[in-house]
């Protein structure tokens, strides 16, 4: 068993339709670092990329964020961007689990459907169960909570984190500000041009996109190809 087994046995328990694993860096950041197919896998970066959504307020309050229908005009206030690119995308509800024990705190379990509902009593009993006995193996195999937990999880997101990471650690130096807020400049461009964070840090990491001291990028490179953007529009 691994924390891949616990992730797919959680939606085959609750019938849905796939689910992604987020880790909690430095007490806050997210960090997608699993999904069990390709739109979870999206949808984990799409909250990455935006900086909201259900496993981001899951994360800071550490409590299950459930929400029934993402088209519903609450979710489109308290999510403006996540909230309709997910509907856009054919999911309809979202439940965000954390993963946690106390002070352990290892990530938060995301859980999509494409039915609108909430999860009933039993069902949302499975999903915090797997949610602990994600927890349980993850300590188990990383002889806790470390850089050990990295071959546990999807190798596609990998290149992400890493990218994303130099590309921050180039901007804060660029603007003179924390990495933090680089990584809020970074969030704020590929939002704005309608890019997934991969590209953006991709452009900052080729020195082919540059911050001046004033927050503002110096010019943006031209994006080709026919792929899309977060909001799932086409690149500029």
């Amino acid at each position: 068993m691994s924390v891949r087994h616990a992730c797919i046995a959680c939606t085959r328990a609750i019938v849905a339709a796939g689910a992604g694993l987020s880790l909690i860096r430095d007490g806050r950041l997210h960090e997608p670092v699993y999904a069990t197919d390709p739109l979870s896998r999206e949808l984990e970066e799409l909250q990455f990329t935006l900086g909201e959504g259900p496993c981001m307020d899951a994360a800071a309050g550490d409590r299950p964020v459930l929400v029934p229908d993402v088209a519903a005009e609450w979710a489109g206030r308290r999510w403006p961007m996540f909230a309709p690119a997910a509907a856009d995308r054919g999911v309809v509800a979202v439940f965000a689990i954390p993963v946690a024990a106390g002070a352990v705190r290892l990530g938060v379990m995301d859980l999509y459907r494409r039915q609108i509902g909430l999860l009933t009593r039993e069902e949302l009993a499975e999903a915090l169960t797997f949610a602990d006995a994600a927890l349980v193996l993850a300590l188990d195999h990383g002889d806790g909570v470390g850089a050990g937990l990295d071959d546990l999880f999807d190798t596609d997101f990998a290149g992400l984190r890493v990218e994303v990471h130099q590309a921050a650690g180039m901007v804060a130096a660029q603007i003179g500000a924390s990495v933090t807020d680089a990584f809020a400049r970074l969030r704020a461009h590929a939002y704005a041009q309608d890019l997934r964070l991969a590209d953006v840090a991709a452009e900052v990491l080729a020195r082919r996109l540059r911050f001046g001291s004033d927050g503002r990028p110096g010019g943006g490179p031209r994006y080709d190809g026919g792929t899309t953007g977060p909001r799932g529009g086409e690149r500029r």
